[in-house]
């Protein structure tokens, strides 16, 4: 009788930290793609605005370009989301990309930062 009623359980603490580990194999494969006009990663550069990853492993990012005209906007957004899709796990990508807010170089890491010689 109580079937249709069920308590969401809580995570459990290896679920916790096997969604953790699979969130930085994520970042890590957003690490290998790179902004083909500027020799660092998107990751580095700040383009990606969100990141979420639901419990069945898909996988939500909210993105941007450095310019809104940029050519290789496409190809850039299936580099992304091949990446991510190789990362073992992860069953599915959708990127969505954005231009508000617009991007900036206060976004950037401070390794692309001194990297690009802007720190």
């Amino acid at each position: 009788m109580l079937g249709w009623f069920r308590k969401r359980k809580k995570p459990k603490e290896e679920d916790k930290e096997a969604m953790m580990a699979l969130e930085r194999d994520i970042i890590m494969a957003l690490r290998q793609v790179y902004d083909p006009e500027i020799p660092v990663n998107i990751y580095d550069l700040g383009l990606i605005y969100e990141l979420k990853v639901d419990e069945e492993h898909n996988v939500y990012i909210r993105m941007t370009l450095t310019a809104p005209n940029c050519p290789m906007a496409d190809y850039v957004v299936d580099t992304v989301k091949t990446a991510v899709e190789d990362v073992p796990g992860v069953v599915s990508a959708k990127i969505d990309l954005v231009f508000e807010p617009v991007w900036d170089k206060s976004r950037m890491s401070e390794e692309a930062l001194i990297e690009l010689g802007l720190d």
